[in-house]
């Protein structure tokens, strides 16, 4: 069989060189949908009081959205914070030009780390009294104050003051007159659980423990100070979480925590996955497919090879628990999922080529896959799916 070239393309000058981009969707990517993230952020504002904030929480670049496109995005939609895990993602997003107040949620103890956090104008998580010391005298050394948040320990047992000894020392931070304490908040460990509401709850002993706190140690709403505990899961369960800030990740970009939400909130999926079909072969019946032949086929089958796996971020373990969708049409994974290909029952389809695009999260008009459906077949949560997809797969804004 020959394949008739042009001219044009026989000329290699139209072809990209190391150092220039090959196509995004060249073989597997990610769709974001900024829109849907401006619309999930206004949707959730609407059910908070107007004098709370919202902090939108974009770690793990964006739970593998784009961190750069989701903080504009959020912003848009009324976000007047955002929350990331670590200085390098801090100082990434002041880099490409956003100005909005940045809370470091991870742990920065080292003077150096402190100064370079300083310097970018982002807000770290204070939880000893040495860190405290170690910001007052940096603030002290540049002559201006160092602008942070202290947080506090009622349940999660990970980072933050013990109860007790934020309420011993309290004073002593206040009277540093070189750090701006421009938050106070803790962290709920179980709000996403069916007995949150239950008085006897941990969520419900968190809630109170914080209260608690900020009456033994005169918290004075004068002084500007944001109070926050709750985040995605928490600000759906109740108002009385609200405070003056939410810390909002998973609901954001299109998931509710909580098996029961808001009737009046329709969140929408910011993420598609989609990938090429790199070869099509037929095999016969009684033939395994990939390694360990763990699948036999029980008839002719037409297989299409899909040029994305595990290494892009695609579990393992869900090797013959998914479908994939072409033309809103459902079609079964099959055999083991390997490092950088998956295979696909197609059998009876017609309109399915190599190059076809298939959908892997997402939806087409009847038909939709969403990260919840691959996080039960894992065993485990969709923070964890969206969060494991590789930067091999480009990130593509639709719009």
């Amino acid at each position: 069989m020959q394949i008739k070239q042009t001219n044009q393309e026989l000329n290699f000058h139209n072809y990209p060189t190391f150092d220039k981009e090959i196509d995004p969707k060249q073989r597997a990517w990610i769709e974001v949908s900024g829109k849907a993230i401006e619309s999930n952020v206004r949707q959730l504002r609407s059910i908070l009081n107007k004098s709370c904030q919202f902090m939108a929480v974009v770690k793990a670049d964006g739970y593998g959205h784009d961190a750069k496109v989701v903080s504009d995005y959020a912003v848009k939609g009324g976000a007047s914070h955002l929350g990331v895990a670590t200085l390098k993602e801090g100082i990434r997003l002041r880099s490409s030009g956003i100005k909005t107040p940045i809370l470091i949620l991870g742990n920065l103890y080292t003077k150096r780390d402190l100064i370079i956090s300083f310097k970018n104008d982002l807000m770290p998580t204070i939880s000893s009294i040495r860190e405290c010391l170690i910001c007052n005298n940096i603030g002290k050394q540049f002559g201006l104050r160092f602008s942070l948040h202290l947080k506090v320990d009622t349940g999660m047992s990970r980072l933050g003051f013990e109860f007790n000894k934020l309420v011993q020392q309290f004073e002593k931070i206040k009277s540093f007159e070189n750090i701006k304490i421009e938050g106070i908040y803790s962290h709920l460990s179980s709000a996403d659980e069916n007995d949150a509401l239950d008085h006897k709850s941990s969520t419900q002993i968190q809630m109170r423990k914080f209260q608690q706190l900020l009456k033994q140690i005169n918290f004075d709403r004068t002084h500007n100070i944001k109070i926050h505990l709750a985040n995605s899961a928490g600000m759906l369960l109740n108002k009385d979480f609200h405070f003056d800030m939410v810390r909002v990740g998973l609901s954001m970009y299109g998931y509710s925590p909580l098996a029961k939400i808001n009737k009046n909130l329709s969140l929408i999926p910011a993420l598609f996955l989609k990938v090429k079909v790199s070869f099509i072969r037929t095999i016969d019946q009684g033939v395994g497919v990939s390694y360990g032949g763990k699948f036999v086929s029980d008839r002719k089958t037409k297989l299409a090879v899909l040029s994305i796996g595990y290494a892009d971020g695609v579990p393992r373990n869900l090797s013959g628990k998914i479908k994939v969708i072409h033309n809103n049409k459902l079609y079964p994974q099959v055999g083991s999922i390997t490092m950088d290909q998956m295979m696909v029952d197609v059998t009876g389809s017609n309109t399915i080529k190599i190059g076809s695009t298939m959908i892997l999260l997402g939806f087409d008009r009847d038909q939709i896959i969403s990260a919840l459906d691959w996080a039960r077949g894992s065993e485990t949560i969709p923070w964890e799916i969206l969060c494991s997809f590789k930067n091999r797969l480009p990130r593509v804004q639709v719009d």
